[in-house]
């Protein structure tokens, strides 16, 4: 006589793995918006790190030529050369490009500006001046 094996079948019940999805989707409901403040607000940090980077690389232009770049030459000095700049000695960014906010928005300079010397700023997440938040300015005169 031949004797047939049977394995035993193992795994999940639909109910035992919906209770699972269940208890997940209670979780992301609990911690999604806790991480999305949290991811808000670095990005407003990261901004400040980048104002202030670039606020100690307008210096040092400034050491070389004796004046901060004009409105009109922008933050695009740092990388290449103004045509008057006979003392240029950069480029001054490590970079070939001039970096943008977290927000991916091009940083706002004016030179001589309404705060000090020269204004440096993005306007946050929402690219419009003033907001809360993400959306808050960020600034290199504060």
């Amino acid at each position: 006589m031949k004797q047939i094996k049977t394995m035993a079948q193992t795994g999940f019940t639909l109910l035992e793995l919906l209770v699972v999805l269940g208890i997940i989707a209670m979780l992301a409901g609990i911690v999604g918006p806790q991480v999305m403040k949290h991811m808000g607000e670095s990005k407003t940090k990261a901004a400040k790190v980048q104002i202030a980077d670039l606020a100690a690389t307008l210096d040092m232009y400034k050491l070389d030529l004796g004046r901060y770049p004009t409105s009109d030459e922008g933050l695009q000095a740092l990388v290449e050369s103004p045509e008057n700049a006979k003392r240029w000695n950069g480029p001054y960014l490590q970079k070939a490009k001039v970096p943008v906010d977290p927000w991916q928005n091009e940083y706002h300079y004016a030179a001589p500006g309404e705060h000090g010397k020269f204004d440096l700023f993005s306007y946050g997440a929402d690219g419009k001046e003033g907001g809360e938040g993400e959306d808050q300015d960020v600034v290199s005169w504060e």
